[in-house]
């Protein structure tokens, strides 16, 4: 089936972001009084939102955040963004060359998504296609979220592609029956050990230059219409 609609995480995949919220996530942590290094945040909360976040903290790391911490959290998040966050390279040209119709399917909340989106010019690009992890019950790496997103677009899953950088992201689109394109050109990718990681998931492909993402897409329709 030739491609329906083109999926995108936004962290790490839209906006190069993930840096700077695992170095917030780290030092917010370290402020109240925890320890989580750099290296065990991209393996264990990669992608994922911050009520998963929340949970894993709890149960596997005695730490609970409180609202407060939440509060401090998105407060220093915001001041770096506006100051550091930078669109990842080739996007914009990929998002103006697709004749797909795109949404952004992403553990962040809507207002964080799309202040992400707006302070790296894409928001344009993409309003009003934008859904959030806080619409549905279970974040990655459950399914809910990138269904939902499709339900809503009128795709069926099957003719669906998601483009991703975390490995719950890649588990969640193989959930949902969809495609899915890892992507290992974040500034993140070599500390994560994506390339790796999202390799051994077994996606449709791992890229790493999002400028080839229009031939990708035009690759899968070429191969589904062979088939």
């Amino acid at each position: 089936m030739k491609p329906k609609l083109i999926i995108f995480d936004c962290d790490g995949v839209l906006v190069d972001s993930e840096p700077i919220s695992m170095s917030v996530l780290v030092d917010v942590i370290a402020g109240a009084g925890g320890t989580i290094t750099e290296e065990i945040a991209y393996l264990r909360f990669l992608g994922m939102s911050m009520a998963s976040v929340r949970d894993i903290l709890l149960s596997d790391f005695g730490f609970a955040v409180t609202d407060e911490h939440l509060v401090i959290a998105r407060r220093e998040m915001r001041r770096r963004y506006a100051e550091e966050l930078k669109a990842i390279p080739g996007i914009r040209q990929a998002l103006e060359q697709l004749s797909t119709p795109c949404c952004v399917a992403s553990s962040g909340t809507p207002e964080r998504i799309r202040f992400s989106l707006a302070t790296t010019g894409l928001l344009e690009l993409l309003e009003p296609n934008i859904y959030s992890a806080t619409m549905v019950e279970r974040g990655k790496p459950a399914p809910d979220l990138f269904l939902h997103a499709a339900r809503d677009m009128g795709a069926p899953p099957s003719a669906c592609i998601v483009v991703e950088d975390s490995p719950a992201g890649v588990a969640a689109a193989q959930a949902a029956g969809m495609h899915v394109f890892a992507f290992t050109g974040g500034s993140h990718a070599g500390k994560a050990g994506l390339a790796a990681s999202l390799a051994s998931l077994g996606p449709d492909l791992v890229f790493d230059d999002m400028a080839l993402l229009p031939e990708l897409v035009a690759g899968l329709g070429s191969q589904a219409k062979a088939g």
